[in-house]
C-alpha cells in the first residue's frame, strides 16, 4: 500500500525554525517529483514547495514566493523520505502542512502536520 507519513510539525516562536518530514512507504522516492503544500483555516490549500525526482538531471526545486529563501526542500533517498527545512517562521506560515506525489494514475497526500508560528 502506498502512503505518505507526515511529522516535525509543533509550535513555534516568530523566527524559529522546524524541520517537517514525509516518509514514504510501498514506494520508492526517488523516482517521483514530491511537493509540499499547505493549508491554513479558511483558506485554500496552496503549494509551498517542490522537488523533482533524482532521476532527473537537473534535480530542480520550486519555491512559493512567500516562503522562497527561508525554506528548502531536500530528499533522502535512503531513508525514503523527503524534507522540508523551514526557518524563519512567520505567523502567516501557520497552517496543516502535507506532502503529495502523483503516481500512475492517482494522487497521494500525507495525513499532514501541524504548524504553528506564535509567540
Amino acid at each position: 500500500q502506498l502512503q505518505f507519513v507526515n511529522s516535525g510539525g509543533g509550535l513555534v516562536q516568530p523566527g524559529g525554525p522546524l524541520r517537517l518530514s514525509c516518509a514514504a512507504s510501498g514506494f520508492t522516492l526517488v523516482y517521483y517529483a514530491i511537493a509540499w503544500f499547505r493549508q491554513a483555516p479558511g483558506k485554500e490549500r496552496e503549494g509551498v514547495s517542490c522537488i523533482s525526482s533524482s532521476d532527473s538531471s537537473d534535480g530542480s526545486t520550486w519555491y512559493a514566493a512567500s516562503v522562497k529563501g527561508r525554506f528548502t526542500i531536500s530528499r533522502d533517498n535512503a531513508k525514503n523520505t523527503v524534507y522540508l527545512q523551514m526557518t524563519s517562521l512567520k505567523p502567516e506560515d501557520t497552517a496543516v502542512y502535507f506532502c503529495y506525489a502523483y503516481i500512475g494514475l492517482d494522487g497521494y497526500w500525507g495525513q499532514g502536520t501541524q504548524v504553528t508560528v506564535s509567540s
